[in-house]
């Protein structure tokens, strides 16, 4: 099969001519005026598990809600695509890069808030792990799953991550969301997110600044116990390395590893990208390899698939970059 979106020195060309028509506009010259971290042309693809990838036209860390309405404002002028990458655990990157704008909250928006009984506040870019650990030793129990989920606690609502018998909707009371098409902040509770199996109602344009969850009162020798199970299960069951978690969703009622175990791929490799041989639903990316390899992979294992079952496996994995993605 041939390679998908081969690189190509006019794809970077375009990049730097389009980041060159930025820094001329207004909006831009705001941003910078205000103190707003950015980046033009800043590799992202390093930022992400799989460390394959390109450039984006321009990187933004946020620091504040004031930062959020000054980028709002950039998108507008530029009209130029946004992306929420957070710790970058289910995206992969095109080795053309992306033509348009990546928003990464920092680091004001990563906290865990106790200050309300049974309710656990965090900022949406808290890694999971951090909110699993902080509760369970503050002792409070539901949400020991987390640790093993290497995102943050705004990218888990976006796929209703979960893991162990639990989702994030199990808890999620409410988010706070600043929306880059409605240009405003606004408060949504759990039932308006339509979370589904690896899934929700969010889009590209809209970044979760906040996340309440309701917890329950816990023992927390017992939550430690549970945390250092499900540490020592991820270990011993999924693979380490480049890699960004599943890469497709389960069909109903399936197993996509099983699936692609049955049709003898577990263990097999396309240039520099391999489908794992401890998990097939995991596609691992060398240290020299290609964002285009792993794509190529995927694509791959989706046509075999098909053909041996009719099952068309739906991608976990934000693509970002490629055509028609």
């Amino acid at each position: 099969m041939m390679p998908v979106d081969q690189e190509d020195s006019r794809d970077f060309g375009d990049l730097k001519v389009m980041a060159k028509e930025v820094e001329n506009l207004d909006s831009y010259k705001d941003l910078i005026s205000h103190g707003v971290r950015l980046k033009v042309l800043e590799p992202i693809g390093v930022k992400t598990t799989y460390r394959v990838g390109g450039k984006c036209i321009l990187m933004v860390e946020p620091h504040s809600e004031e930062d959020l309405f000054l980028v709002d404002e950039f998108l507008r002028e530029s009209e130029l695509q946004p992306f929420v990458l957070g710790a970058g655990s289910n995206t992969l990157v095109s080795d053309n890069g992306f033509k348009g704008v990546v928003i990464s909250l920092g680091a004001p928006f990563s906290y865990v808030d106790f200050s309300e009984p049974e309710l656990i506040k965090s900022g949406g870019a808290t890694p999971l792990p951090v909110l699993a650990r902080k509760s369970s030793a503050a002792g409070w129990t539901g949400l020991e799953w987390a640790v093993g989920v290497p995102g943050t606690c705004g990218g888990a609502i976006s796929t209703n991550a979960g893991g162990h018998g639990a989702t994030t909707l199990d808890t999620l009371i409410e988010a706070n969301i600043f929306d880059f098409e409605e240009h405003s902040s606004s408060r949504f509770m759990a039932d308006e997110l339509r979370l589904g199996y690896r899934s929700s109602a969010l889009t590209n344009s809209q970044v979760i600044t906040q996340v309440i969850h309701r917890v329950s009162i816990g023992d927390p020798r017992e939550s430690a116990n549970l945390i250092s199970e499900i540490v020592k299960w991820r270990r011993a069951n999924q693979p380490g390395g480049q890699n960004a978690g599943s890469v497709f969703v389960n069909p109903l009622g399936d197993s996509a590893g099983r699936l692609i175990e049955e049709c003898n791929l577990k263990g097999f490799r396309l240039g520099g990208a391999q489908v794992s041989t401890k998990h097939a639903n995991f596609i691992q990316a060398d240290p020299r390899g290609s964002a285009n390899d792993v794509f190529s992979l995927i694509e791959f294992v989706k046509e075999r698939v098909l053909i041996k079952f009719g099952i068309e496996l739906q991608p976990e994995l934000r693509l970002l970059g490629f055509r028609g993605n």
